[in-house]
């Protein structure tokens, strides 16, 4: 096997794990506006925890797909293109759950607001829905074949497996921002939050579970297995930890049920990069997909210069911002005076 290319999916493989630990709690957080919060006050803390984080951990699904773009063209070309309509979604949720954080806190009026807690709600659904269905078919095959062109119409891509991806990245989204709410606030929505977490963590948690424990027992090997029992110990341990009252150590093994299951993802469906559905032949591997020597040692070395400082400045980002929050830290509610004034 080559190494650049194996190098480089694994690259690949921490930065989807990366986007999905951190944007997790942060789509999470944007689904329980509409279902956690109880009051205007209660959603702006939520709004404030990720506040200062959000669009720096949309640089991991950025990067992860630029880097399939240029590391791996033949699998960039023949997923995207296959997604094609879901991306599309998730792009287009993508923008209005952006345009909503900046948008909410202009008016102080209940009705602008409502639009704009809808939009972030469900722009946080679909963007987690639809990652999640796309990493599932990445792991568990598309309908393609031997020049990596989608078979079938433009909704063949939406299988059982799909379904499972997208509720398996909802799920643990709800939970991981449940988990991320203990640590980060304090007061009545805590205390909800902690309560919360010990009694949908096992459901929430279960359909990531059944992708993972699916893809090892098609493709996995002896080593896919023992992260599979790190991952089910990672979860254990959340579970006793936030029973404890220990929220910081509960978000950790949290991180470590994440980590290790798609680690296990991935080493189970290596060399394959996308299987296709109708004949294994016909798969895309880190050999057949990649670019060229030259082109993988050049971006090794950019990598080696980037990756290095994003980790280092969202690392300084989350300790400035490492404090709770409560809704008494909060100011009254009052309309954005606008930087021009009116004709």
């Amino acid at each position: 096997m080559e190494t650049l290319p194996t190098i480089w999916f694994i690259l690949i493989a921490v930065l989807w794990t990366g986007y999905l630990f951190l944007e997790g709690f942060d789509l999470g957080v944007g689904m329980l506006m509409k279902t956690f919060a109880r009051n205007n006050a209660e959603k702006r803390l939520l709004l404030n925890t990720v506040g200062p984080v959000w669009d720096g951990n949309e640089v991991w699904l950025l990067t992860a797909g630029g880097a399939t773009f240029a590391a791996f063209p033949f699998w960039y070309a023949s997923l995207f293109s296959t997604l094609y309509v879901p991306l599309v979604l998730v792009l287009l949720a993508l923008i209005f759950r952006a345009v909503s954080f900046e948008y909410r806190g202009k008016v102080d009026s209940v009705r602008w607001r409502t639009v704009w807690d809808w939009a972030l709600s469900l722009g946080s659904f679909v963007s987690a829905f639809g990652i999640g269905a796309m990493l599932a078919l990445t792991t568990t095959g598309l309908p393609i074949n031997a020049n990596g062109d989608r078979v079938g119409g433009p909704f063949s891509w939406f299988t059982g497996y799909a379904l499972l991806g997208g509720l398996a990245i909802v799920a643990f989204a709800l939970v991981h921002a449940l988990a991320f709410l203990a640590l980060k606030t304090d007061g009545d929505v805590r205390l909800r939050a902690r309560a919360a977490v010990r009694r949908w963590l096992p459901l929430g948690l279960a359909p990531l579970a059944a992708w993972v424990v699916i893809v090892a027992v098609q493709r996995g090997n002896p080593f896919s297995w023992v992260l599979i029992v790190v991952a089910v110990a990672g979860a254990v341990a959340a579970w006793v930890f936030n029973s404890r009252d220990r929220e910081g150590v509960s978000f950790a093994f949290l991180g470590l049920f994440l980590l290790a299951g798609t680690a296990s993802l991935f080493v189970s469906v290596f060399p394959t990069v996308l299987p296709s559905t109708l004949d294994p032949a016909w798969d895309l591997t880190v050999s057949n997909a990649s670019s060229s020597p030259y082109t993988l040692g050049l971006m090794t070395v950019v990598a080696c210069i980037g990756v290095p400082l994003v980790l280092a400045y969202q690392a300084w980002t989350y300790w400035v911002f490492r404090k709770r929050l409560s809704t008494a830290h909060l100011p009254a509610a009052h309309d954005f005076a606008p930087a021009v004034g009116k004709g």
